[in-house]
């Protein structure tokens, strides 16, 4: 789990449901990150207190019994989860509403129904005690930026700036839309897609040139910049402003 999150130095993981405690101190000692874990067996978060107190990381991991639905998490670079399937589409809305935009979301066995996993991996569980199957899911999300609304659009492109409309909809990291051009009306968006904070959208053949040609932008709050790229080559700049 996390690998597959690519936990790094300086992250701050928090584990919901951290049982015996090992993904957090795991997550301390071999990837040098820090955070805490919450649990609601008093047993297990008193073991796993004194675990990291022996271990000496202490300063860095702790664990704690209490609601998960109150738990502040926004802080979290990563989020990691071993809850039951109704427990994680109940905190889903939270986990949207509240981590940050890139933010790495790990859940085992279980995923979050609509909300598609970015990443997903079967793994080797020998000792597993549920289910028959001696293997685990994984599945990893990336938490979107909030894209949907309609936008100023400006493309920059041999010393001309032209601006018109983009409007886009957007669910979870799927982004449809349509981008008003002269002369074509408003122009359907064939692919949109979020990882975090960068968007990426592709316009059909004749929108914007002769073949298709792929938006890829950052995600700032209410602004959108990038590139206009057309066969992995960047030939214009565009960017975006927010009206609602």
């Amino acid at each position: 789990m996390l690998d597959m999150a690519q936990v790094k130095a300086g992250d701050m993981v928090i584990d919901l449901g951290s049982g015996d405690g090992r993904i957090m101190i795991t997550a301390a000692q071999r990837h040098g990150a820090q955070g805490f874990g919450v649990e609601i067996d008093p047993r297990l978060v008193q073991r796993s207190n004194e675990e990291a107190r022996r271990l000496g990381i202490a300063d860095r991991v702790k664990f704690l019994r209490q609601d998960l639905f109150s738990t502040d998490f926004h802080e979290a670079n990563v989020l990691t989860l071993y809850l039951l399937p109704d427990v994680n589409l109940a905190l889903r809305p939270k986990i949207l509403a509240e981590l940050k935009p890139g933010t790495r979301v790990v859940s085992h066995d279980y995923d979050m129904r609509e909300w598609r996993p970015d990443a997903e991996e079967t793994m080797p569980a020998p000792d597993k005690k549920v289910g028959m199957r001696k293997e685990s899911m994984v599945y990893l999300w990336i938490v979107p930026a909030r894209v949907e609304g309609e936008w100023t659009f400006e493309l920059s492109s041999g010393g001309k700036t032209r601006r018109t409309r983009l409007v886009l909809q957007q669910r979870f990291q799927f982004v449809s839309g349509s981008v008003e051009l002269t002369g074509q009306g408003d122009v359907p968006v064939s692919y949109g897609r979020l990882r975090g904070e960068e968007l990426r959208l592709m316009l059909p053949p004749g929108a914007l040139d002769r073949g298709p040609v792929e938006l890829v932008g950052q995600v700032r709050g209410n602004s959108l910049s990038g590139t206009v790229r057309r066969a992995d080559r960047e030939v214009a700049h565009w960017n975006a402003h927010r009206r609602n």
